[in-house]
């Protein structure tokens, strides 16, 4: 039996796209179709957040795409030595939290020690968060929060005290398109990734 599977495909340790491993597994036949592009917008704007380390207390990731940002501003601008002699060293000595193991992943492979991946959804994260800072430290932090929208309304209700910044967007955008043919309800929709002033 075939499958069709419409996602983007991910690669394991074993270099195979889990799923496709997983459904051949019990014989059947996976075909991948990626049926989202992605375009970021105002990198330069996060790029000049993400060089000043010193005016956040921390960093949230809830997706992959938001570690595909950072990677996107330190490759377009040539800022790869600049990261890893300095402005990684000053973002370890913060909180990088983050949704999920896929998500920890990846913010481990740019350099950065991560906390929370075990929370599963940017809901647990938060509580998690909220668990292990004291209200004082929640009022003085100001963290960048990368995440989808969707996810953002999970985080935002748990930092009741905390000032407006994680969910202030800085004009780092994604826009989501389907890809053509794929899905004609929807041509494309945007999304922000909110970041934190």
């Amino acid at each position: 039996m075939k499958v069709l599977l419409l996602k983007d495909p991910k690669e394991d340790d074993c270099g195979q796209d889990p799923y496709i491993r997983e459904l051949g597994l019990y014989g059947l036949e996976a075909t991948l179709i990626p049926v989202l592009s992605f375009e970021f917008w105002s990198l330069p704007s996060f790029l000049e957040k993400l060089s000043h380390p010193e005016g956040y207390g921390g960093l949230i990731f809830t997706s992959p795409r938001a570690v595909e940002a950072v990677e996107l501003c330190l490759e377009k601008d040539n800022k790869t030595e600049v990261w890893r002699k300095s402005l990684q060293e000053k973002w370890n000595a913060k909180s990088v939290y983050v949704v999920g193991n896929a998500t920890a992943s990846l913010v481990n492979k740019i350099g950065l020690h991560t906390e929370g991946e075990n929370c599963g959804n940017a809901e647990k994260l938060a509580e998690y968060i909220c668990s292990i800072v004291t209200s004082n430290q929640r009022t003085q932090m100001s963290s960048s929060l990368l995440c989808w929208t969707r996810r953002r309304k999970a985080v935002k209700g748990r930092f009741w005290n905390l000032p407006e910044a994680p969910c202030t967007p800085l004009g780092l955008r994604l826009q989501e398109r389907h890809r053509k043919g794929m899905c004609s309800e929807r041509s494309s929709r945007c999304e922000e990734m909110r970041l934190g002033a």
